[in-house]
C-alpha cells in the first residue's frame, strides 16, 4: 500500500473483498489514470460509476469508484482508448456521460421500449441511426467493407466496418451488441445460486471459467471458500474447457487458411474431447457444472476414466499436430501474418494466447504454436488433477449475507472478471468483464495494413469473443 499515490492512501475504503474498493472525486478519479496502471474494466450502478485497475509498481488490484456529478463523470478514454467501449456500454444502460468521452450508442441498437434500462429511472426510447454510426476516415470517400452481423453458418453476431485503400485495410471499427441478453437485469435481484445460470451462458467457449469467476466473486462477497474437492473439479474443468476451445481454434484456423487436413485432424480431437466431458459431467460444454459454494454434482466415474483415455490419445497426437503447423502450407500461410504492435498489446490487458504468442514473433503462427503449448500444458494438469482430485464435500451452503467480491478466471481467450454486491444473500448489481473487452480494439489495430482477404484469418487467429460482451 506504501507503493500507492498519496491521494488513494487517503481515500475511503470500502469493504470489497479480496480487494478493498476505493471511493474518489471527480479529480482523484482522473489522477488515477494519469498513474503507472492497466486498466482492466470500467462499469456502473444506479449511483456510481467503477473502475478495476492493476497499479504496475505494485501489482495490487485497485476497484476505484467515482460518483457522477450532474449525470456526468471524467471519461478515462482520454488516458486509456480501451475505456471507450465501456463508456459507450455504461451510457447506454445507466444513462452516465463520460464528460469528454464517445457516447456513440453501443449496446442500444434503437430497439428497446426504454433507454438506460439499468437506470433509477429509465428513459423514453430514441432511435439509433441506421446503418450504425462509424467514424470516418479522411474525406469520407473511401471504400468501406461491412462485414456482418449477419453471415453464412451459425457463428456471432458482429459488425465489423472495413475502410480500403485498395486491397488493403486503412481502418477497423467494429459494433457489436446484436445479442444483447440482458443479463446485468436478469441477475439483479436473483440469488447468487440461481444467477450463476446467466453468468454460465455468457459464453458457450468460457462458460466454465464465466462460472468460476461469478462463484469466486459470489464467495468473496460472502466470505466463504469452496471446498477442496470442489477446487479441484474447477480447476479440472477449466483447463479441459480451454483445451477443447484451442482444438476448434485450430481446426478453423487451418480450414480457413486451405488445409484440409490439419482442419479435419484437428475437428476430430476437439470432438473426441467433447464427447467425453458430456460422459463425464453430463454436458458438452460443462455448462452449470460451477455454482457459487462448489460444484453442481459428481462426474460421473467411468466417464472420468474414458477421458483420461482421451487425454492420452491426445498427448499422443500433439507431435503430428504441431508438424502440420510448423511446416508446408499451414507454415506459409500464417507466419507473418498479422503481427500484434508490442508497445499496444503492452497498453492493453490482454493475457492468455495473444500475449503469451509474442515470444514466437507475435503472428498467427506463433498465436497457433502458443495453442499448442497451452493444449499440452493443461492436458499435463488434467492428468494430475484426475490422480490426486481430493475427497469431501462438494458444496457449501451460501449464508443470506450482504457483501461486495471480485472473482477473477482464465478462460480460452483470457482474463475474466465478475463483480458483484450482495444485499441479504441477493444480487443487488453485477458486473461480469469479458476478455473480448480488451482483445477487439488490439484486433481492430492489427488488421491495419493488412490485406481485405485476410481479414476473417486474422479474426480467427486472434480468438475474438463477441457474446461475453452482449451482456
Amino acid at each position: 500500500m506504501n507503493m500507492l499515490p498519496p491521494f488513494l492512501r487517503d481515500a475511503t475504503m470500502e469493504a470489497c473483498r479480496p480487494w478493498p474498493r476505493f471511493e474518489l472525486i471527480a479529480p482523484q478519479w482522473s489522477a488515477l489514470a494519469r498513474e503507472p496502471v492497466a486498466l482492466l474494466a470500467v462499469w456502473a450502478d444506479t449511483a456510481r460509476v467503477h473502475a478495476l485497475y492493476r497499479h504496475l509498481p505494485s501489482d495490487l488490484i485497485l476497484p476505484v469508484s467515482v460518483a457522477p456529478e450532474d449525470g456526468a463523470y471524467p471519461a478515462l478514454s482520454i488516458w486509456h482508448p480501451l475505456a471507450a467501449w465501456f463508456e459507450r456500454m455504461i451510457h447506454n444502460l445507466w444513462g452516465h456521460v463520460p464528460a469528454g468521452g464517445d457516447t456513440r450508442p453501443w449496446l442500444d441498437h434503437g430497439h428497446w421500449p426504454q433507454t438506460t434500462v439499468m437506470a433509477a429511472r429509465p428513459g423514453p426510447p430514441v432511435a439509433s441511426a441506421e446503418p450504425p454510426e462509424f467514424q470516418e476516415v479522411g474525406d469520407g470517400t473511401a471504400m468501406q467493407w461491412p462485414i456482418g452481423p449477419l453471415a453464412a453458418g451459425i457463428g456471432e453476431a458482429a459488425h465489423l466496418r472495413l475502410t480500403l485503400d485498395g486491397t488493403r485495410i486503412v481502418r477497423a471499427e467494429s459494433r457489436l451488441g446484436y445479442t444483447h441478453k440482458g443479463t446485468l437485469h436478469l441477475m439483479r435481484g436473483k440469488s447468487p445460486r440461481v444467477a450463476a445460470r446467466f453468468a454460465a451462458r455468457l459464453a458457450g467457449n468460457a462458460t466454465v471459467a464465466h462460472s468460476i469467476a461469478f462463484a469466486g466473486a459470489a464467495e468473496a462477497a460472502l466470505a466463504i471458500q469452496a471446498p477442496p474437492r470442489a477446487v479441484g473439479l474447477r480447476s479440472l474443468m477449466g483447463a479441459l474447457e480451454r483445451i477443447a476451445t484451442f482444438l476448434d481454434d485450430l481446426a478453423t484456423i487451418a480450414g480457413l487458411a486451405g488445409d484440409t487436413r490439419a482442419h479435419a485432424y484437428c475437428g476430430v480431437q476437439q470432438e473426441y474431447v467433447r464427447r467425453a466431458l458430456a460422459g463425464a459431467f453430463g454436458h458438452r460444454l460443462m455448462m452449470d457444472g460451477v455454482v457459487p459454494g462448489g460444484v453442481a454434482g459428481e462426474p460421473d466415474a467411468n466417464g472420468l476414466s474414458i477421458l483420461r483415455q482421451v487425454l492420452d490419445g491426445l498427448a499422443d497426437s500433439m507431435p503430428a499436430i504441431r508438424r502440420m503447423f510448423a511446416g508446408g502450407l499451414l507454415a506459409d500461410r500464417l507466419t507473418g501474418l498479422a503481427v500484434t504492435d508490442r508497445q499496444l498489446l503492452d497498453a492493453l490487458p490482454v493475457v492468455g494466447v495473444v500475449r503469451e504468442a509474442r515470444q514466437f514473433g507475435g503472428d498467427a503462427a506463433a498465436r497457433c504454436r502458443t495453442r499448442l503449448e497451452a493444449i499440452a500444458r493443461d492436458t499435463e494438469t488434467c492428468v494430475s488433477l484426475l490422480a490426486a482430485l481430493p475427497e469431501g464435500p462438494l458444496a457449501v451452503a451460501l449464508p443470506l449475507n450482504s457483501g461486495e467480491g471480485l472473482g477473477y478466471a482464465a478462460s480460452p481467450r483470457g482474463a475474466i472478471w465478475h463483480w458483484l454486491r450482495l444485499d441479504h444473500g441477493q444480487i443487488a448489481a453485477a458486473f461480469p468483464c469479458d476478455p473480448g473487452w480488451a482483445l477487439w480494439p488490439l484486433a481492430e489495430a492489427t488488421l491495419v495494413g493488412a490485406a481485405a482477404s485476410d481479414a476473417g484469418l486474422i479474426l480467427c487467429s486472434m480468438g475474438l469473443p463477441v457474446s461475453g460482451m452482449d451482456l
